[in-house]
């Protein structure tokens, strides 16, 4: 049976991550596909750890697994560790928050299973569903990034810091990704746009934004570190 992974990379979610796994646990994918869910606890100084693992016994799924590191690496080292776990023909991220809702999954899905697309963005820019207004500065700074990624990489992506990335299984497990935190994004976009003949699309999804006394973790130093790694992927890797 064909089957998507989800990667859940999670650090200090202990009020999201029960009902996170909640929704993906009722998404029904197009196609018939099967999910698999994979859980990297990046180290929680909470009791996020507690949360799941009350979760997992209470609920007792068969298709999420449970991973944790010993030590805090980052976003991006939760991810390595959920890629190399992944076991579905498609691989998709999701954040322990509730920014991204799952249900839309199958958006990203249809033109990889209708067979036109090797990866999949989901954007926040484009199409008529709702987002959050929040953020001016933060926005700006989202659609420079993108802006200078498409600029060094010959891409027109309107949103390249999204969550929403769904790749084939052997394109993403073929990329020697090296950022551990929230380089992630820019050097996943880097990478898939030089493989030769790859086929990316965007589709337009909702966007339900924290703000940072909600939880958002992201912040500036993060922006500065994706200039470094636009440049470090372009001319240096």
């Amino acid at each position: 049976m064909n089957k998507l992974s989800v990667l859940v990379p999670v650090y200090n979610e202990e009020k999201t991550i029960g009902r996170i796994l909640d929704k993906l646990r009722e998404v029904q994918l197009i196609g018939g596909l099967a999910m698999e869910v994979i859980v990297v606890n990046d180290k929680s100084t909470d009791h996020t750890q507690e949360v799941i693992l009350g979760y997992l016994e209470k609920n007792n799924p068969d298709n999420i697994f449970y991973y944790s590191h010993e030590k805090n690496a980052g976003k991006g080292a939760a991810l390595h560790t959920g890629i190399a776990k992944a076991t579905g023909d498609f691989i998709t991220i999701q954040d322990a928050d509730l920014e991204y809702d799952p249900q839309e999954f199958n958006l990203l899905l249809a033109p990889m299973v209708r067979g036109h697309a090797d990866v999949v963005y989901g954007s926040r820019f484009i199409g008529g569903r709702p987002h959050r207004l929040l953020f001016f500065w933060h926005t700006l700074g989202n659609k420079f990034l993108t802006f200078l990624s498409n600029l060094f990489n010959n891409m027109n992506f309107t949103d390249m810091e999204t969550c929403y990335k769904m790749f084939r299984r052997e394109v993403l497990q073929s990329l020697k990704l090296k950022e551990k935190r929230f380089g992630f994004e820019p050097e996943v976009t880097a990478k898939i746009s030089k493989i030769q003949g790859i086929r990316i699309y965007e589709v337009g999804i909702s966007y339900y934004g924290r703000t940072y006394e909600e939880g958002k973790k992201i912040n500036w130093k993060d922006g500065l570190k994706a200039i470094y790694c636009i440049f470090k992927y372009k001319f240096f890797d």
